[in-house]
């Protein structure tokens, strides 16, 4: 697929430079974790590195990357660590990306295999460069997994496609993921201070869209709370998802990665993420996770395997 034409800064967080540093709130003892020394997060840590792939855990700076890469979790993150939008919440460089690697897919379900993962998290920088945001790509890595590890469920955490054709998310969904994931991240009213490059219902729409293509794909969504959010909103974009026939709802507390960043409005407490699961449980949800440490593809494995069951169990009580 050949490069859009785009006046893209070939830097890393070239607009991040003129943001004035945000105050970092100290951590409550609720968010804190401890440094990755374990032996298989080394072991992890060699495979990838085998074969030279990069990860959003590395990337995003994600506090459970010690926990899961010791048990031989991790989210593959393809097309590069180059992303082309510059969301303020967010740790991945921004510039211009380099050409999409032709053998990245092999080598993604090489590392799946030798890691033995029963369940996979792949994901993407936006590439807004690509006439088709890199559909294609994911399709050719998700074929790749299902041939090298056959027994390896697939779970996709994609971009938005926003500036591309239906097709693009088409081509995702004929490659037959077990689940299909694109973050909200946030509620409407913040998306031009967090998401500028992106837009609400665009996205709310292109996941109503996936349950149009393949009724039987679950779908799965999630945001961060602690940007200055209002409770309301959130149980609005709740019943937002659910309109949209969102199966799986995450949410967790948004963590600034740098002082450039946006600001924590505040730190959330867990009876806060407890209220707000019951909520989501009550408005049908298969599957919910709120904590604050929750993550896209935290424990992704477990949890599909829940609203599997979930879902046959609903199945089973309409029969």
């Amino acid at each position: 697929m050949s490069p859009r034409d785009l006046t893209i800064p070939d830097q890393r967080h070239p607009e991040k430079a003129h943001r004035p540093d945000q105050e970092q709130p100290k951590k409550p003892a609720w968010i804190r974790v401890k440094a990755p020394v374990s032996q298989g997060y080394k072991d992890t840590r060699d495979i990838l590195k085998a074969n030279r792939l990069v990860t959003v855990c590395e990337e995003a700076g994600c506090p459970n990357v010690g926990e899961c890469w010791s048990q031989g979790h991790a989210t593959m993150m393809i097309m590069g660590e180059i992303c082309t939008r510059g969301c303020t919440f967010c740790n991945v460089a921004t510039g211009k990306p380099q050409t999409l690697d032709a053998f990245e897919p092999g080598r993604v379900a090489h590392a799946v295999a030798t890691l033995g993962l029963k369940h996979v998290v792949i994901t993407s920088v936006d590439r807004d460069d690509l006439e088709d945001g890199g559909a294609d790509h994911f399709a050719q890595t998700i074929r790749a997994v299902r041939h090298r590890a056959p027994g390896t469920t697939i779970e996709v955490l994609v971009p938005d496609f926003l500036k591309c054709a239906p097709s693009a998310l088409e081509t995702v969904v004929a490659a037959r993921p077990d689940v299909f994931n694109h973050n909200l991240e946030t509620v409407p009213g913040l998306y031009p201070e967090v998401r500028p490059g992106a837009r609400y219902f665009h996205s709310l729409r292109l996941l109503q869209r996936v349950k149009e293509l393949d009724p039987t794909m679950f779908t799965k969504s999630g945001i961060m709370v602690g940007l200055g959010e209002e409770g309301p909103a959130v149980r609005q974009v709740m019943d937002d998802m659910r309109a949209a026939d969102v199966d799986f709802l995450t949410i967790g507390q948004y963590l600034q990665p740098t002082p450039k960043h946006h600001r924590v409005a505040r730190f959330v407490p867990p009876e806060e993420f407890a209220a707000y699961e019951k909520a989501a449980y009550g408005k049908g949800f298969l599957m919910v996770s709120a904590t604050p440490l929750t993550r896209s593809s935290y424990h992704a494995g477990d949890d599909f395997a829940r609203m599997r069951a979930a879902r046959l169990e609903r199945l089973g009580a309409g029969a």
